[in-house]
């Protein structure tokens, strides 16, 4: 489904955890990272498209996230013709989206890379909220730079846990404890997959 222009409607998605990190994903069998994101079949709103994609790249139900924000209005980026399918050439342009941001209500552990038969990914991780962008394929940065950006201003505000925290002090007697799991303890990856706690910089294009 193209508008006149030849872009296909499509969303994309920036969930955040309770520190303000997002989901980072590896797209399956590459080493390019990206947000989730997908198009919007016809009679979809991109609502019901985002909580559909959703659903079949991370696992997640609706009543695992809230929305925080959406941008306003679409942002574009065009496809190289070196990889469009030659039999779309001439009609097919890009992708158009609208992103949403969410919060994580539920837990790490309800993150499911194999909620369907079609994986999207092999690996993720927690990743500031400025995420790296030399792991995004070149043609999607700037709609990246663009979302994260108009997002920026909705991040929920989160206090210090406490005023020892604040200046790296803990209280008396808790030295010996952990500020919690350590990065990936909760991941769910396919069969053969492994974790990668830092995104690689080479890139495969991709686009839903």
């Amino acid at each position: 489904m193209l508008d006149r222009d030849g872009f296909r409607p499509n969303v994309g998605i920036v969930l955040l955890n309770q520190k303000n990190q997002v989901f980072w994903g590896k797209r399956i069998r590459t080493h390019s990272w990206q947000f989730p994101q997908g198009g919007i079949d016809r009679g979809e709103t991109p609502e019901q498209a985002m909580f559909r994609e959703l659903h079949e790249e991370v696992g997640l139900q609706p009543e695992h996230v809230s929305i925080v924000a959406r941008t306003r209005d679409w942002l574009r980026y065009e496809v190289p013709d070196r990889y469009i399918r030659r039999d779309a050439r001439g009609h097919y342009k890009g992708q158009k989206q609208i992103w949403f941001l969410l919060q994580l209500v539920g837990h790490d552990w309800d993150l499911n890379l194999r909620a369907t038969d079609h994986p999207e990914f092999d690996a993720w991780r927690w990743n500031d909220y400025w995420v790296p962008l030399d792991a995004v394929v070149e043609f999607k940065r700037g709609v990246y730079e663009m979302a994260l950006t108009e997002l920026a201003r909705y991040l929920p505000r989160h206090e210090p846990r406490n005023r020892f925290l604040r200046h790296n002090h803990r209280p008396h007697g808790t030295e010996h404890l952990s500020d919690g799991p350590a990065m990936g303890a909760h991941i769910e990856l396919p069969p053969g997959a492994s974790f990668e706690p830092d995104p690689g910089t080479n890139q495969t294009p991709h686009h839903d």
